[in-house]
């Protein structure tokens, strides 16, 4: 069976969806975002702050080298940059989570722990950057995606629903 790969801009909710389809399938969850910390030992924010976002691009490269070969039947939630690693489309079924930049940042700042979830992404720390890096890579999602999912005003349920109607 093939792996269903979740992208999107980082705080579009690919974790949240993925624990949903976990929720209403048999399908196994892996965080991409997850697995580089526990290489690492230390949190994304603290290896961009001291090695640099190249150096975390190459630990992206080398999960997906591992999931591609290694990985079967799971669903794969990535970070934002994820997209770009070359062998994408060998891990599985990519799976676009789309939303309106607006819908995604009012969304983490009405999250109850909004101050965390915006600490957590070194990339959305000033606004306008995060706009910029938001159109940049918006059109890059859909052409490496299998499947778009607008998650705008829809309920976590119907998304995993969807997806998983889509994908199977």
């Amino acid at each position: 069976m093939k792996n269903i790969v979740l992208i999107g801009f980082m705080g579009v909710g690919k974790g949240s969806v993925a624990r949903e389809i976990v929720q209403q399938s048999d399908l196994v969850a892996l965080d991409t975002d997850d697995i580089i910390e526990s290489m690492e030992n230390r949190s994304i924010k603290k290896i961009f702050a001291q090695e640099g976002e190249e150096y975390f691009r190459i630990l992206e490269r080398k999960v997906a080298q591992w999931l591609q070969k290694e990985v079967r039947g799971t669903l794969i939630s990535t970070g934002g940059g994820f997209f770009k690693v070359p062998n994408l489309k060998k891990i599985g079924t990519v799976v676009y989570l789309s939303a309106p930049f607006e819908t995604i940042h009012s969304r983490i700042l009405a999250h109850p722990d909004a101050e965390k979830k915006l600490r957590k992404r070194p990339l959305f720390q000033d606004i306008e950057k995060a706009i910029k890096l938001y159109d940049e890579r918006s059109a890059h999602y859909k052409k490496v995606a299998d499947v778009v999912i607008d998650v705008s005003n829809k309920e976590l349920a119907d998304i995993a629903k969807e997806i998983l109607k889509k994908v199977k």
